[in-house]
């Protein structure tokens, strides 16, 4: 059954491309029901996967990232390049469900058998990019998306986690940036590999784009920590305006060619293992979360000796460690 469901994801059945992404929100979540054929078949989806060039989208709320995103797919759609997107959304606060959904975000792109969107909430997850939506690359990466966008919410650690996951990031900047020294602090435009000035139509888009420029010449911006600076690839600024079309067009241009600077450079080999570290990491993570909340109700002696100052907290992680590794 879990094997025809794959099979029929893969040969383009978009009912089953959907029962797999569900399925990947699902598996191995604590409150699910998930059993252990769930667990192989994600496991087979993400043996399936590793082809696909993942692109990261982040940047500051406000900055026009979900209109920046559909006019990119169309763009790559041009190029006959089939796009698969996952889209970080805020949560409700009612039903913990993504608040934009999958048939606002579609847009232009119903009815294209070259696109699939998904909408994913963020419920809250601590730590940046939670499991769920990794896994959801891997069933667009493994149905055959050429390449698969990730949206961030672009509040708090996504913005640099999608770093980790990503093989190619935009980060996108709206007119008007302000102090550059303030927003570099925050860690956003150094993992660029490619600036985009959104809502290009704006009288105050060229000086955002200058003053991203001029921080890129000063080798404030971009990823020249890690690697890229010895390979060659400059960091673009490219002002798009979604309303228009300008620059879009340019923007997909450049998602290709660092794709193609990544494959000639050897590059991508570092950051595929950079990709696979940070999944490792979530993994062993999120199984040490739910082995915490498996072992919350032998927890009343210990949270004791803590509040009564007899114990210190690493001590008692270490003990709680050791019970959550000992086999049962």
């Amino acid at each position: 059954m879990s094997s025809d469901l794959l099979a029929a994801a893969q040969g383009g059945d978009r009912r089953a491309i959907a029962k797999l992404l569900s399925l990947a929100e699902t598996t191995g979540n604590a409150a699910s029901k998930s059993g252990a054929a769930d667990s192989d078949l994600m496991a087979r989806v993400y043996q399936a996967a590793g082809s696909a060039h993942v692109v990261g989208v982040t940047g500051p709320p406000g900055a026009g990232k979900s209109s920046l995103v559909n006019a990119l797919v169309k763009a790559l759609r041009r190029r006959d390049l089939t796009v698969g997107v996952i889209a970080i959304d805020p949560s409700s606060p009612f039903s913990g469900g993504a608040i934009l959904g999958d048939r606002v975000r579609m847009g232009d792109h119903g009815g294209d058998d070259g696109v699939f969107i998904r909408s994913l909430a963020t419920q809250g997850a601590m730590g940046g990019l939670a499991r769920p939506a990794l896994d959801s690359v891997d069933v667009l990466d493994a149905c055959g998306f050429r390449v698969v966008v990730i949206e961030t919410v672009g509040v708090g650690q996504d913005e640099v986690d999608v770093a980790a996951a990503a093989h190619t990031v935009i980060v996108a900047s709206p007119p008007g940036l302000g102090d550059g020294v303030q927003a570099m602090k925050a860690g956003i435009l150094e993992i660029a590999d490619i600036h985009v000035v959104t809502k290009a139509d704006r009288a105050d888009a060229d000086q955002t784009a200058a003053d991203l420029a001029g921080a890129q010449d000063l080798g404030l911006t971009g990823r020249q920590g890690r690697g890229d600076g010895a390979t060659g690839w400059r960091v673009p600024v490219i002002a798009t305006s979604a309303n228009t079309g300008d620059g879009v067009a340019d923007l997909a241009q450049a998602v290709i060619d660092h794709g193609q600077h990544l494959a000639v450079s050897g590059e991508d080999k570092a950051r595929r293992r950079r990709i696979a570290f940070m999944r490792l990491e979530s993994a062993a993570l999120d199984h040490m979360r739910r082995e915490f909340k498996r072992l919350a109700p032998d927890m009343a002696d210990l949270i004791d000796d803590l509040a009564e100052r007899r114990a210190d907290p690493r001590a008692a992680a270490r003990l709680l460690l050791e019970k959550a590794l000992k086999p049962s």
